[in-house]
């Protein structure tokens, strides 16, 4: 075989020399590549960590919050009753003092003419009785006049007979 021309030879060796270069300059930047992406599949590993552990913690906030909220609707639910309980109590009780309150709204309307009545009956009662001596009286245990009503004429009043009062007021 025949030798190729120290030409050929340099170009060829140029050429794989270049080549070689090519390759090492490749095989640094695969280095600088794989460097880059494992940093990268690191941080990444880190953060997926720490999203887990913040959504962890989350769950647990949120467990927390939803056993106190359902504390807080147990215990919301328990004064909803008793003050249902409290208002049944108080519409019985209104129930039954109902009609002692019209009684006295009655009493309280018919108060003015009781008033009246009485201060009447006081004053018959300071009157005392009529004498007993005074035989001439319709009172004395002799016939009287017949009672009549009166119509407000004049002569109808000679018909009407004195009232006595005695009271235990």
């Amino acid at each position: 075989m025949a030798a190729p021309p120290p030409l050929q030879i340099r170009e060829a060796n140029a050429h794989l020399a270049a080549v070689h270069r090519r390759a090492a300059e490749l095989e640094l930047r695969l280095d600088a590549a794989e460097r880059t992406v494992r940093a990268q599949a690191e941080r990444l590993a880190r953060h997926d960590q720490q999203l887990r552990a913040a959504l962890d913690e989350l769950g647990r906030t949120k467990d927390r919050e939803i056993a106190a909220l359902q504390e807080q609707l147990l215990t919301s639910e328990a004064t909803v009753h008793s003050l249902q309980a409290a208002v049944h109590q108080r519409d019985k009780l209104i129930g039954q003092l109902q009609p002692r309150a019209e009684l006295l709204q009655d009493i309280c309307r018919r108060r003015s003419p009781l008033a009246g009545l009485l201060a009447a009956l006081a004053e018959a009662e300071r009157l005392g009785p009529l004498p007993a001596s005074d035989p001439g009286h319709p009172l004395s245990g002799g016939p009287s006049p017949p009672l009549a009503n009166s119509t407000g004429e004049k002569g109808d009043r000679d018909y009407l007979q004195p009232a006595v009062f005695g009271t235990t007021v």
